[in-house]
């Protein structure tokens, strides 16, 4: 089984993601180590979702990675955009 398609490999993928995703847009954000790791999951979801619609192939590896970290900054940014209007 690889792990890209195990539930391991979510978490693997979605924390690194998250971090990354932190890491490129840093800033006050939800959560701590756990919303991370849903954030660049929910990154992966919207990348590959984003990816398959368009008719895109996502290669697992890097470019997993990189389409998830992609997606993790995109929800951040929405987030901090839906953030600021609040306040």
């Amino acid at each position: 089984m690889l792990l890209h398609n195990s539930f391991l490999g979510w978490i693997m993928i979605g924390l690194v993601a998250g971090v990354l995703g932190k890491i490129i847009m840093p800033g006050k954000d939800p959560g701590g180590f756990v919303v991370t790791i849903l954030i660049g999951i929910a990154g992966a979801l919207l990348a590959g979702y984003v990816a398959q619609a368009q008719g895109w192939h996502v290669a697992a590896g890097w470019q997993s990675y990189g389409a998830a970290t992609a997606g993790a900054v995109v929800l951040l940014a929405l987030y901090r955009l839906v953030a600021s209007r609040r306040s």
